[in-house]
């Protein structure tokens, strides 16, 4: 049984009833294209990634790189599915014409990257991380910089990576030890260890490009210090052509539970006498720089675990749909033909609960890239700087999220499976073992639950929440108008209360004590995206009323429509509710583990 990459007609409905993607047309730069070439990009993706990406998705599982103490072996169709995506345009296909690239707006570049993920996440995180670092030398490099290594990067001959972790810091980045040495020429000897580095050496391009956080000698202490440096793998010159290997060493591989088919490296700068690195922007503010590429990557992070957990719940419905076994309670007849278990009551719980998992995490990674398609076309800077605050207020939520309720949702497609989830002769166990690295990765839980209490909810004056509520507003109306959502009207908008009440509540104690506001701060992370998602949830049944009401509306899309509406349903009664303990324990500020001693352990 194969595995569909996603549900085309889902993405269909995200991006042009739910997000009006069709309506950037009537932005200035997108002007000259149409939505026959977005269906067309996102028809290419998808074809790309069932030749190319889903064709080595268990054999790169089984068959991880190997570092034999001189150079990396690779399966093959790694380098191919590289070369695929890279020849049909999708590294640059969100630069401007004039840039050699397609300029598609952001959305429909990344929806082409859920379809990538879809076929094989470990493939995919090489082109993600290759976009992402462009994207930041585009943003901060000075001219020479660009020249020089935005072409090769965006033909597919140069990757990127991020270099930000070492081996005893881990998301610390205030105390990073890499240094930075001033030469004489201009450039920098760059010495230290770095750990986690995805992609940080293979064999699929001529080329990496690694984006180094250092610190420069006698630079501040702390976040304040930190510079950002490009240090290549191999030396470019100034015509573009290679030059010397650099002092970047690959220590070894690190051996993974799942997306085995990423490396993961731990590389040495400097082991004999410094790699040349090349200072980006000024000096000091490379953590400020490193943020764009780091919150970039979070919803991307978010986007993979929602597609793993969408391709789980796939492939359990499929199967369900096939597995014949057992009979309704209420049949006492054993001659009678066994049902397939998709009949079983507690089996369509289980497929109710991972749709609304993974289509509510792909509508909400797919909305927070709207919000910075806003932030960066919208028609007035007013607009612009709405979307930039709302974004900037939910991105823990996109990364987390995701992360966390994506594996449930391949945890419950294994459980569908039973026995048959749990061997490798079935896809479902290695999703959930290539999601587990979601919730880790661009910050785990804590961080972002600290991240968006301790700072994001108080940035502005609170501006983001007023938008927040604002965005909420407009839905609860709109809902109003289809009696198909009435009952989930008033629990949407008493949870959005809730949230305002528990915010309140919680910033009220802050600054008299910080540490024990802030202890529980995981539980209101979650607290917060059960919230959002009940309002994307209510949207989307605004958007599935709408198209089920429409005259002559076909039998796939009533089903399709009154599927959304019931998941709606689900998720606001079935999920939601739990907010209720959450506040209350927040909202007393239980000091349980707070106050648990370490020599009590």
């Amino acid at each position: 049984m194969t595995t569909p990459l996603l549900n085309s007609r889902d993405i269909d409905f995200l991006l042009y009833e739910l997000l009006d993607t069709e309506s950037l047309l009537t932005r200035p730069r997108y002007q000259d294209h149409s939505r026959e070439v977005f269906n067309a990009t996102l028809e290419t993706a998808q074809t790309i990634s069932q030749r190319y990406f889903a064709n080595h998705n268990a054999k790169g599982d089984a068959n991880e790189p190997q570092f034999d103490g001189k150079e990396i072996q690779m399966i093959p169709e790694t380098k191919e599915a590289w070369n695929a995506l890279a020849e049909a345009g999708f590294l640059a296909a969100h630069y401007d014409a004039d840039e050699d690239g397609l300029q598609l707006p952001e959305i429909v570049l990344r929806a082409a990257m859920a379809y990538f993920n879809a076929g094989n996440i470990a493939s995919a995180a090489y082109p993600f991380l290759s976009i992402g670092v462009a994207n930041l030398i585009h943003s901060f490099g000075n001219e020479e910089q660009k020249a020089l290594y935005l072409p090769p990067m965006r033909e597919g001959r140069f990757a990127g990576t991020m270099a930000l972790t070492e081996p005893n810091q881990g998301s610390a980045l205030a105390d990073i030890t890499t240094t930075a040495r001033p030469s004489a020429d201009g450039t920098y000897k760059i010495t230290g260890q770095k750990m986690y580095i995805s992609g940080g050496d293979q064999t699929i391009t001529e080329n990496i490009v690694h984006m180094v956080l250092a610190r420069i000698d006698g630079a501040p202490v702390g976040t304040k210090g930190i510079s950002l440096f490009i240090c290549p793998k191999y030396l470019v010159n100034d015509d573009g052509s290679l030059g010397a290997r650099n002092d970047v060493a690959l220590v070894g591989l690190l051996h993974k539970m799942g997306y085995r088919n990423t490396t993961s490296t731990v590389l040495n700068f400097g082991e004999n006498g410094g790699a040349t690195g090349y200072l980006v922007g000024e000096a000091h503010k490379g953590l400020q720089y490193m943020f764009q590429m780091m919150n970039e990557a979070r919803i991307g992070v978010g986007l993979g675990a929602a597609v793993l957990g969408y391709q789980g719940y796939n492939y359990s419905l499929n199967y369900a749909r096939e597995r014949p076994q057992g009979r309704l309670p209420s049949n006492k007849d054993p001659k009678s033909a066994q049902i397939a278990i998709i009949q079983h009551a507690d089996v369509r719980r289980m497929l109710l609960a991972q749709k609304a998992y993974a289509e509510g995490a792909l509508a909400l990674c797919l909305y927070a890239t709207s919000l910075y398609e806003d932030s960066r076309t919208a028609g007035t800077e007013f607009d612009r700087q709405q979307a930039f605050l709302l974004l900037d207020l939910i991105t823990p939520i996109v990364k987390s999220w995701p992360s966390k309720y994506g594996l449930k949702a391949n945890e419950i497609a294994i459980q569908v499976l039973g026995g048959s989830g749990y061997i490798r002769e079935y896809p479902v166990e290695q999703y959930y073992r290539d999601n587990r690295l979601n919730p880790i990765h661009e910050g785990t839980e804590a961080i972002h639950g600290i991240d968006i209490l301790g700072r994001k909810v108080l940035l502005n004056n609170g501006a983001g929440i007023k938008i927040l509520n604002q965005t909420f507003a407009d839905t609860l109306s709109e809902a109003k108008d289809h009696q198909e959502l009435a009952e989930l009207i008033t629990p949407v908008a008493d949870a959005l209360q809730t949230l305002n009440t528990v915010t309140a509540t919680l910033l009220g104690n802050m600054a008299e004590n910080t540490d024990l506001s802030l202890a529980n701060a995981t539980v209101y992370l979650d607290l917060f995206g059960r919230v959002l998602v009940s309002w994307l949830w209510l949207k989307q049944g605004v958007s599935a009323a709408k198209g089920l009401n429409l005259p002559g509306a076909h039998d796939a899309d009533q089903n399709f429509y009154r599927g959304k509406l019931e998941a709606a349903r689900y998720y606001i009664n079935w999920e939601l509710p739990e907010i209720g303990p959450q506040a209350e324990l927040l909202c007393r500020f239980d000091d349980v583990p707070f106050n648990m001693k370490t020599e009590w352990f």
